[in-house]
């Protein structure tokens, strides 16, 4: 069989927070994590570069969520933070299948 070649080296993948919350809407769906993990590591098996844009919609949505009772500033660092659980998660997922990961956020975050 002869094998696959991808078309693009690397790859910006833009994964929502509601995505990763599958049926339940809110929170983090692990089999749905595991089933796009899985894809993404199949692309980088074949040598693709991944970058990975995660959204957080699935735990808050800034401006939203905070209905004008939080000031846009601190609701829109509340929708990073968001973010940066989602990261972790999809990073956990993907370093227990061997897929090397790294975080990067915008947020200082030293301890993690």
């Amino acid at each position: 069989m002869e094998e696959k070649k991808p078309v693009y080296k690397r790859v910006l993948l833009k994964i929502s927070g509601e995505a990763l919350a599958g049926k339940k809407h809110f929170g983090l769906d692990f089999d749905v994590i595991r089933s796009v993990c899985a894809v993404i590591k199949k692309c980088v098996e074949l040598g693709v570069e991944m970058g990975i844009v995660v959204g957080g919609g699935n735990f808050w949505r800034g401006a939203k969520d905070g209905e004008g009772k939080i000031e846009r500033t601190r609701a829109d660092h509340m929708g990073m933070m968001a973010t940066v659980m989602n990261c972790l998660a999809l990073a956990d997922v993907l370093e227990q299948m061997d897929v090397p990961v790294r975080v990067q956020t915008a947020l200082e975050i030293r301890a993690v």
